[in-house]
């Protein structure tokens, strides 16, 4: 099997960095935002960030009652349901997500990765440590899951709509949602920056439409505020026990997105995005939730059963759905967009970290380095989402599959938490530890109130967390595997310069060889002297290093050490949120006897040929799996942004 061997561990490979740079990073780059005001970042976090969350009231309260668990529609059940949404949304996304874990930022950036990388800087010597990461790289997984059923329930549960309009369009709605969804997928490529300059005004107005439905209805039956008292909700519990603890699995709906926003912290800044949620979005969430219930209060028998079918468009009047489902529609696209973006980066920090194999990376946007494509993650989500909408059929059937993928990264999380508690900010245990078991028993009763949904549609995301979770733990395996065998029969650096810098005929111009370990000589160069007996006038052995923060300050970019004779070890250092483009970092670094003039500039790779071992370090499954990933990367040229022309493969063998 022949691969390049940057696409593993082998020269010119992307290591991660095990010690702590903070000081690398500087605020405005770790941020990763434009300066601008609080409330101009406020309110761009409003288009991006809580479309997912937003577009919940679309079938959160709807499903509580009428999906696979159908409750009772009466004054008991809907207060109890309305309380248990407002005291959710409380407890995990204002006190859990952005309270407490938005002030555990990775040098701005949030979500699971970043967490995971934080946690490790201090776990670094523990026995333990390696718990966190194998937690953090299945929340990743499971997210995934998520980026699949996002887009399609949040269109096709818009574009349901229409039957409330209309009951005669009903048989439109799968397609209208398929042409909606692959339109989606299409205009990726192009970029969302144009596009995006929209998102903000839309949800803006969506966020306010919500609102005053949900306070039309609040003002006719104001009533449905006594809600606001969690002995409504204990109520419900006394009274049904186990229907009560079901019902649990369609509440968690309300609270879909919590992630995304301790994710998308990094675009807008905890100040911003916190300032948006309880300034604006969280106050138009709830009004519209309590509308739904103040309404379905307000009727009785058959005409409540009727409207819970959809309580959300029949807030409004007659004459107002069919612009209400094409706000909501717009919105839903709006939130979809939001989550494969959310993929893309989620995507590119799994690569920098060494958990994904290169894949092609396209750049959407000149100004904002955030903004990326990956043709391939597009591709599988939509095929997912297309199929997921064929198989489901409708938003209540996808409705089942959701939960248990938000949930199960929302316990994932919250396990973090614990150890964030005592190792990071080092709470005393006896601050910590109940803190823990309160977010443990909250995100664990969702979770196991998600579990009786698997054998009907919660197993679509189990499936992809195991299939995320094993491609992922696979490569970071066969990485280390790699870099082992490599390691033993590596010459060091400064033995070779000795010896070499007399036995070989010196040519004009620099050699740059691609190394993963810093301290031996790449097989690329062995190979070189020893077929070509030929060196440059100036040899440079160039690692780059991948930090665990998110971006690396200018002047702290490169290092370098004269070997004496021509001989430079050079080293690039970037954050896991940045693009690895080798030939710009070597233009800012001339200490290594002067500039880098690209046209004299030859860049030698090694590409290996992988053998079995009759003992193999890991399941032989395995292995094939590590070797399809590694045949399937992108190519290392593309990857560090080689000029084409400028690159030189040397072949070797290495058994794993």
């Amino acid at each position: 099997m022949t691969v390049d061997s940057a696409d593993a561990a082998g020269d010119g490979v992307v290591r991660v960095s095990s010690v702590p740079v903070d000081d690398l990073a500087t605020p405005d780059q770790t941020h990763g935002h434009k300066k601008a005001t609080k409330t101009a970042l406020a309110v761009g976090a409003v288009g991006v960030v809580f479309g997912d969350i937003g577009t919940s009231p679309l079938y959160a309260f709807r499903e509580t009652f009428v999906g696979h668990n159908p409750l009772t529609i009466d004054n008991l059940h809907v207060f109890g349901v309305v309380s248990l949404i407002f005291w959710s949304m409380t407890l995990i996304v204002s006190i859990q997500y952005v309270t407490i874990l938005m002030r555990a930022d990775n040098n701005g950036q949030g979500g699971t990765l970043a967490l995971v990388a934080l946690l490790s800087r201090h776990l670094e010597r523990s026995r333990y440590g390696w718990v966190t990461v194998v937690l953090g790289v299945f929340a990743t997984a499971l997210f995934y899951g998520d980026s699949m059923i996002t887009p399609a329930i949040s269109v096709l549960s818009a574009v349901e709509g229409l039957t409330v309009v209309n009951a005669q369009m009903e048989p439109l709605v799968i397609p209208i949602a398929l042409v909606l969804l692959i339109a989606l997928f299409v205009i990726q490529k192009r970029g969302t920056a144009s596009v995006g300059k929209l998102f903000a005004p839309v949800m803006i107005v969506y966020f306010c439409t919500i609102a005053a439905l949900g306070l039309i209805q609040i003002a006719q039956n104001p009533g449905i505020l006594m809600a606001l008292n969690p002995w409504y909700a204990v109520q419900f519990f006394i009274a049904d026990g186990w229907i009560a603890f079901l019902a649990l699995g369609s509440v968690v709906l309300a609270v879909t997105g919590s992630e995304a926003l301790y994710s998308d912290m990094g675009h807008f800044g905890k100040g911003p995005m916190r300032l948006s949620w309880f300034g604006f979005v969280m106050p138009c969430l709830l009004l519209n939730y309590f509308g739904q219930g103040a309404m379905i209060t307000s009727l009785g028998g058959l005409e409540a059963a009727r409207a819970m079918q959809n309580p959300f468009y029949m807030m409004a009047a007659e004459e107002l759905r069919l612009p209400l489902v094409l706000l909501a529609t717009c919105a839903a696209f709006i939130a979809s967009q939001a989550v494969i973006t959310g993929a893309f980066s989620i995507t590119h920090q799994a690569i920098q970290l060494g958990f994904i194999p290169r894949l092609s990376t396209e750049h959407t946007s000149a100004s904002e380095r955030g903004q990326i494509y990956i043709p391939f993650v597009n591709t599988v989500l939509m095929i997912a989402v297309i199929t997921l909408v064929l198989l489901f059929q409708s938003s209540s059937n996808l409705a089942y599959a959701y939960g248990i993928a938000v949930t199960g990264a929302m316990f994932i999380d919250t396990f973090l938490m614990g150890v964030l508690f005592l190792a990071v900010w080092k709470w005393r245990p006896y601050i910590a530890i109940p803190v823990f078991l309160i977010f443990f028993i909250v995100d664990g009763a969702y979770f196991a109130a998600n579990l009786p949904k698997v054998p009907s549609g919660g197993w679509f995301p189990l499936v992809v967390g195991a299939v995320g979770f094993t491609l992922l733990t696979t490569w970071a395996r066969g990485r280390a595997l790699m870099r082992e065998r490599m390691s033993e029969v590596s010459l060091p650096i400064e033995v070779f310069v000795k010896s070499a810098s007399n036995s070989a005929t010196r040519v004009p111009g620099t050699a740059v060889f691609m190394a993963s370990q810093s301290g031996g000589v790449p097989s690329a160069l062995l190979h070189n002297i020893k077929h070509n007996k030929v060196l440059h006038e100036r040899v440079v052995i160039l690692t780059v290093l991948i930090a665990d923060v998110p971006y690396i300050a200018p002047n702290a970019r490169c290092e370098m050490t004269d070997l004496g004779n021509g001989f430079f070890k050079a080293i690039l250092h970037y954050g896991f949120m940045e693009e690895t483009d080798v030939p710009l970092g070597l233009q800012n670094m001339e200490q290594c006897g002067g500039k880098f003039d690209m046209m004299q500039t030859s860049f030698f790779l090694s590409r290996q040929t992988l053998i079995y071992s009759e003992k193999p370090p890991m399941p032989l499954w395995r292995e094939k799996i590590f070797g399809w990933m590694l045949r399937n990367a992108a190519t290392a040229m593309e990857f560090f942004r080689l000029p084409t022309n400028r690159v030189v493969e040397l072949g070797s063998q290495l058994r794993l």
